[in-house]
């Protein structure tokens, strides 16, 4: 297989794996899979992590990280 063509795939995995996710944490069904509205989380989200709040951007990683590996947890308990 080609470089650009296995780069592409690994590309379309990764892609495929965070939409997954959106999924996951029930954003689809709480925002009616409006995509402006999704955007409009994720780039409040970004700018969270820009700073210029109360919360350091790694204080907030390590909560929302704390909170996903929790919810995978339980996920693997349910399976």
């Amino acid at each position: 297989m080609r470089d650009w063509a296995k780069a592409r795939r690994e590309r379309t995995h990764h892609l495929i794996e965070l939409g997954g996710l959106v999924q996951k944490a029930g954003l689809v069904d709480l925002t009616d899979d409006d995509r402006a509205t999704l955007l409009g989380a994720f780039l409040d989200i970004a700018g969270q992590l820009q700073g210029g709040n109360e919360t350091t951007p790694d204080d907030l990683k390590s909560r929302w990280r704390r909170a996903g590996l929790h919810a995978f947890d339980r996920d693997r308990e349910h399976d």
